[in-house]
C-alpha cells in the first residue's frame, strides 16, 4: 500500500494548482478537499497544521498515521514527504 495524499484547497488559490501540477509531474495520485465548499474539513486541516492557508498537504502512511507534509508553497518538503 502506498502513501496517501491529500490536498487542501481553496478554489482561487494559485499555488493549490503548482502543488497539483507537481504531484502529477511526479506521477503521484492525490485527493482533492476544497475547504470553500466543506466547512467541516477546514476547521479540521486548521487545527491539525495551524495554518489558515492552502495548500495544507497531508500524508497519511501504510500505518494510517496521518501528517502535514506541507503548507503553501513548499515543494522541497513536498517532495521529500511524498517520496
Amino acid at each position: 500500500m502506498s502513501k496517501k495524499i491529500t490536498i487542501y484547497t481553496r478554489t482561487t488559490c494559485s499555488y493549490c494548482n503548482q502543488v497539483k501540477k507537481l504531484l502529477d509531474m511526479k506521477g503521484k495520485t492525490y485527493d482533492v478537499i476544497n475547504i470553500d465548499d466543506n466547512r467541516e474539513a477546514e476547521a479540521s486541516i486548521i487545527a491539525k497544521s495551524g495554518a489558515r492557508t492552502v495548500p495544507v498537504v497531508t500524508v497519511t502512511d501504510e500505518a494510517g498515521d496521518e501528517r502535514v507534509a506541507s503548507i503553501g508553497w513548499n515543494p522541497g518538503a513536498l517532495l521529500s514527504a511524498v517520496a
